[in-house]
């Protein structure tokens, strides 16, 4: 096995729940704001996930914030992302759920998937 792959292999994080696209997660940040550190939250829907399983994963998460969409990519493996939970579990039929974006109000919602 070469060193490279060795070494994104012990930088892969364990503890990360299974995230698809449509499913509402909060996920915990660290945050510098000058000589403090503190965690924020920010919670939304994924509407992109990009990177398969490797280290380079990535996901996009939108929220609504005071009639505004706002819009943050994560990179999943980062030192920064403390945690990411799963809220709900949303049905989505694509890989990438852009056309959120040009939905207003509880049309932006997307339905719950059924565990059974």
């Amino acid at each position: 096995m070469n060193a490279i792959a060795e070494l994104e292999r012990e930088q892969l994080r364990t503890d990360l729940p299974t995230i698809a696209p449509g499913d509402t997660v909060r996920v915990s940040v660290k945050v510098v704001e000058g000589n403090r550190e503190r965690v924020q939250v920010f919670e939304g829907t994924v509407i992109r996930m990009r990177g398969g399983s490797g280290l380079n994963r990535s996901i996009t998460v939108r929220r609504i914030a005071s009639g505004v969409g706002v819009e943050r990519t994560f990179m999943v493996n980062a030192p920064r992302v403390e945690k990411i939970e799963v809220v709900r579990h949303g049905v989505a039929r694509r890989k990438q759920l852009t056309f959120l974006r040009h939905r207003i109000g509880k049309a932006a919602t997307l339905r719950e998937r059924r565990t059974s």
